[in-house]
């Protein structure tokens, strides 16, 4: 009896020894992962994680740690376990889970996740766009190129990213200085900026910009004076973390002296407790573009701008807007020689992890967003995108397959052949050139590429890839039905010459044809009610349009001034009134069904002047007119 009582004992110690160290390994990987320690967490969560017992709140963390360093394999099998195990996880789970599935070229199954992801949170943005375009991969390789990028020499084992130019130089960030401070987050040192000159040399970017906390992204001014760039919340020797204990970032400025970079000062929107990073500078350099969690934020980061005053100061920063914003990841804004914004988001459709996508700064409010496609986009992260539009060469960050680490920087070159596709707009009837016409390229899934007006002369151009496809060209315009066509890009060939003819729609009902076409007043000699030759000539535009429109019906008004006897004014009104029917129906041969009326006389005068009152004769010619009212179109 001792005996069994002594194992029992034994067995309760030890069983309740395995629980209290289960309980610290658990507490103990919470607060690595809380502190933003995903590698050190690693280990410990994956232990725990491979329990028969392992709780979704252990999985989650667990996959949200490859998430978090773009180990996209290994998220999606613990994303994958996350759902089976829990379907009513956080929905944001289903979204990582369909864009860790993306980045290992899984679309169906990502599909199938965003889907999931689109009922359970029926309002996010990132699921309608999926909803309302479940055919975006078809859309991105219409966009996409054939050309290469080409992985610099520059590139470590490290993370190297995000590139500028200086001087012709290449400024970027990298981690490759193993003397530095290991940062938590991905287990790599910290990051400082660094320049390669044009005979293959690496050194760090000179001055008081580098310290032993993260330094990346910089924005140059033209004269070469100025920098603005991103770090930690580092400043005059004291590092600083927000309320929850984490590293943030801020934008900085620097300024050129005897070839070194100094007199750092953080920008006035900086705060404690969010981050301001990845700053760029519009063409005028009066605007200044950068990332931000800050207080109005849609998303994980959005996309701001802040106004550059003359004397130095900085305006209030502005949200760009749900255009650009997502409730995802919206960050490294880049604006181009010619005004065109990129930026890289993961909350647009894309190919998978952050993807790179371009809007004309004047179509900001617009739908004319567009993914850049391949071969800038990949299944994985492709992020810090700048490019010289003039010279059509640029620089891409990306951690996609193939690479040498962490991060790298690649360089392209997208090829001069451009095919111009371009044509007319003008009215179907008159053959007249419609300027300012909506000029919309669509691809042969109907998704909208780009939108342009149609200039004075009535000509529009688009210029897209030599890549043989066709596309749809819509016009619009108000007061025209919409016309369409399709255009199969042929290689052999450089441009073309499109025609867009618009029908011009019928007056809406209640419409006076009178304002409509700018007639001049219809006159009648003193007391007569036959036409006059100078009426024929105003008539004949009457007979003209219902010609045009042979199903409009028209009323004909005519009224009288207030002068002279009311019961004489009526009847002289019906009397003009008979006469210009009958001038359109046999004149211009227009049937007598399509046209009905009478004469009001000075029953409705369009002013003060009624009897007894003194006008002048300006006040009682408004009122003797012709009205040619829509009745049916």
């Amino acid at each position: 009896m001792k005996k069994r009582i002594y194992i029992l004992t034994i067995i309760i110690v030890f069983t309740s020894g395995i629980s209290f160290a289960q309980k610290g390994k658990v507490s103990s990987a919470v607060k690595k992962y809380e502190k933003l320690s995903y590698v050190a967490s690693r280990n410990d969560l994956l232990e725990l994680a491979n329990k028969e017992d392992a709780s979704p709140e252990v999985i989650e963390k667990l996959a949200n740690t490859f998430y978090y360093n773009s180990e996209m394999d290994d998220a999606a099998k613990w994303y994958e376990k996350l759902v089976s195990l829990n379907p009513q996880t956080n929905p944001e789970n289903y979204f990582k889970y369909a864009q860790a599935l993306k980045a290992t070229n899984n679309y169906k199954e990502s599909d199938a996740a965003l889907r999931t992801f689109a009922t359970l949170r029926p309002d996010d943005s990132r699921g309608v766009k999926f909803l309302n375009n479940p055919d975006y991969l078809e859309a991105i390789e219409t966009m996409s190129q054939d050309y290469m990028l080409v992985n610099l020499d520059v590139n470590t084992s490290f993370s190297d990213f995000g590139a500028s130019l200086y001087n012709n130089n290449l400024i970027f960030a990298s981690s490759r200085d193993e003397d530095e401070k290991i940062y938590s987050w991905n287990a790599q040192p910290f990051l400082d900026l660094f320049e390669l000159d044009s005979e293959g040399n690496v050194q760090e970017v000179a001055g008081d910009i580098n310290t032993k906390y993260h330094e990346s992204s910089t924005a140059f001014t033209k004269d070469g004076t100025t920098v603005y760039f991103t770090r930690n919340n580092y400043y005059n020797g004291r590092f600083k973390k927000n309320s929850e204990n984490t590293h943030t970032l801020k934008v900085y400025k620097a300024t050129l002296a005897d070839g070194e970079w100094t007199n750092i000062e953080p920008l006035p929107f900086n705060n404690d407790e969010y981050n301001v990073a990845h700053p760029t500078l519009s063409v005028d350099e009066k605007k200044l573009y950068f990332a931000s969690d800050m207080p109005g934020t849609k998303g994980m980061s959005d996309i701001f701008v802040v106004d550059i005053n003359d004397d130095g100061t900085y305006g209030t920063p502005l949200n760009l807007g749900s255009k650009i914003n997502t409730e995802g990841r919206e960050n490294f804004p880049f604006v181009s020689d010619k005004g065109v914004l990129y930026f890289s988001s993961d909350g647009h459709l894309g190919l998978g992890g952050l993807d790179v996508f371009k809007i004309k700064l004047d179509d900001i409010d617009s739908n004319m967003l567009k993914n850049v496609g391949k071969p800038i986009n990949s299944p994985k992260d492709d992020f810090a995108f700048i490019i010289n539009e003039s010279l059509r060469t640029g620089y891409i960050s990306s951690n996609r397959k193939g690479g040498k680490g962490d991060d790298d920087i690649y360089s392209f070159k997208i090829p001069d052949c451009d095919f111009s596709l371009k044509g007319t707009v003008v009215n179907k009837r008159t053959n007249v050139i419609i300027a300012n016409a909506e000029v919309t390229l669509k691809d042969e899934n109907n998704n909208v590429l780009e939108s342009v007006k149609s200039d004075d002369s009535g000509m529009f151009q688009f210029n897209t890839s030599c890549k043989a496809q066709t596309y749809i060209i819509e016009a619009k315009k108000e007061k025209y039905e919409d016309d369409f066509t399709d255009f199969t890009v042929n290689t052999a060939k450089k441009d073309s010459n499109l025609k867009l003819a618009l029908e011009p729609s019928a007056a809406g009902i209640g419409t006076d044809l009178a304002l409509l076409l700018n007639l001049n007043p219809i006159y009648f000699d003193y007391d007569k009610s036959f036409i006059r030759p100078d009426a024929e000539i105003e008539l004949a535009k009457i007979i003209k349009y219902m010609k045009e429109f042979p199903n409009v019906k028209i009323d004909v008004r005519s009224h009288t001034d207030s002068r002279g006897r009311d019961a004489y004014n009526l009847a002289l009104s019906e009397r003009r009134n008979t006469s210009t029917k009958a001038y359109i129906i046999n004149k211009g041969g227009i049937s007598p069904d399509r046209i009905s009326g009478k004469g009001y006389g000075e029953t409705r005068l369009t002013n003060h002047c009624s009897n007894g009152v003194k006008c002048s004769k300006d006040e009682h010619q408004a009122n003797r007119r012709s009205e040619f009212i829509v009745v049916e179109n």
